[in-house]
C-alpha cells in the first residue's frame, strides 16, 4: 500500500478503541517498526491526538474525543455504508472496483469484534436486481468522467427502432437510474436541446477536448421525471379509466410506475385512473393485459374495444 494509505490504516486501527503496539502495526501492515515509528510522527504532526503508553500493557491510542471525529465512522455508519454499497452494486454503479475497495477498508479497518458484527449483519442483507446490460458499464465509467468533469463526448447512439446509428456529440449534464436502467442527461448538439439518452444504446463513446458549463440548480432527475410522467393538471383531453378486479391485482396494477402517477381514486374493488386520451389507448392495453381475467375495464368502451383488437391481432399473430 502507499504511505498515504498506510497512514489511515493506522488511524482506523486506532481507531478501534484499543491500544496497538508498533511491533502489532508492523506486521499487520508488513512494514518495518521504524516506518510505524515515521508515520506516527506525521499523524501526530498533522494533528491526531495519539496517546503513547509505555510498558507491559502499553501502546499507541488514540484521545478519546477525536475517535467522534467526522474523518472516521461509527458501527452504524460503517453498516449504512455497506449497505449502502450493495444496492449500488446491484444497480451497476459504474466504479465498481473503486466501491470494492472502499467497502473492503471499511471492514478491513475495524477490530476484530466490529468486523465480526459487521460480517453478521451483512450475512441478513440481501439485494436482488434483474441483471442489466453488463456492455454499459464502460461507457458509464466515461459518462461518469464527463459529468464530473464537464466535458463534451462524441457518442454513437441508437434509437429503438432505428437500423442505421448516427454519431452526434452531446453535454451530459448527469445520470440517472430509473427502473433497472440507466440513462445520461444531457445536452444535444445535434438536436440544440436537452434529451434523455438510454446508456445500452451507446454503442461507443469517445471524449472531445470541449467543455461546457451545466446550468445552474440544474436536476437530472427533475427532468428525467418530468419528462416521462409529466403534469396532467389543467390539461384539457383527460379520460377517466376505471377498472375493477381483485384487491391483489388492483394493489399491483396502482402500483405500476405509470399509472400509478394517474390514479386519482382507489376503492376495495375499483381503481380510478386520469389520463390524456393518446396515453390511455397507446401506452394502457400493453400494461393491463397481461392481468388477464383478474382485472376488468368497466369504462371507457373505446378501451375496452381496443383491447379486443389487441388480443385479436396477437391470436392471428400465433396462429400463422
Amino acid at each position: 500500500m502507499s504511505k498515504n494509505d498506510n497512514m489511515l490504516t493506522i488511524l482506523w486501527m486506532l481507531n478501534s478503541g484499543e491500544k496497538w503496539t508498533a511491533k502489532q502495526i508492523s506486521e499487520k501492515l508488513e512494514i518495518s517498526i521504524r516506518t510505524v515509528y515515521r508515520y506516527i510522527d506525521a499523524l501526530c504532526a498533522s494533528g491526531v491526538p495519539i496517546i503513547s503508553d509505555s510498558g507491559h500493557n502499553g501502546g499507541y491510542s488514540l484521545l478519546h474525543n477525536f475517535i467522534q471525529s467526522p474523518l472516521l465512522f461509527s458501527m452504524d455508519e460503517k453498516k449504512t455504508l455497506l449497505h449502502a454499497a450493495l444496492f449500488a452494486k446491484e444497480a451497476g454503479y459504474p466504479l465498481s472496483e473503486a466501491l470494492e475497495n472502499a467497502t473492503s477498508k471499511l471492514k478491513m479497518y475495524s477490530n476484530q469484534e466490529q468486523e465480526s458484527i459487521l460480517s453478521h449483519q451483512l450475512a441478513g442483507f440481501e439485494v436482488i436486481n434483474r441483471k442489466g446490460y453488463l456492455t454499459v458499464q464502460p461507457v458509464l465509467q466515461e459518462l461518469e468522467h464527463a459529468v464530473a468533469n464537464e466535458g463534451s463526448v462524441e457518442i454513437c447512439y441508437r434509437k429503438k427502432h432505428d437500423e442505421q446509428s448516427q454519431n452526434r456529440v452531446i453535454d451530459p449534464y448527469g445520470v440517472v437510474n430509473w427502473n433497472n436502467k440507466w440513462y445520461t442527461i444531457a445536452f444535444c448538439h445535434l438536436r440544440n436541446e436537452i434529451r434523455s439518452f438510454r446508456v445500452e444504446r451507446i454503442l461507443n463513446i469517445t471524449r472531445t477536448p470541449f467543455s461546457f458549463n451545466r446550468p445552474n440548480d440544474f436536476s437530472a432527475r427533475t427532468f428525467f421525471m418530468n419528462n416521462l410522467l409529466p403534469d396532467v393538471a389543467g390539461k384539457s383531453g383527460l379520460i377517466s379509466l376505471i377498472i375493477g378486479g381483485r384487491a391483489e391485482a388492483l394493489d399491483d396494477l396502482c402500483l405500476h410506475w405509470f399509472l400509478e402517477h394517474h390514479l386519482q381514486e382507489r376503492t376495495s374493488t375499483q381503481a380510478t385512473f386520469v389520463l390524456e386520451e393518446e396515453l390511455l389507448y397507446t401506452h394502457v392495453p400493453n400494461i393491463i393485459l397481461p392481468y388477464g381475467k383478474s382485472i376488468k375495464v368497466i369504462e371507457p368502451q373505446n378501451l375496452k374495444n381496443k383491447l379486443v383488437a389487441v388480443a385479436s391481432e396477437l391470436m392471428e399473430y400465433y396462429q400463422v
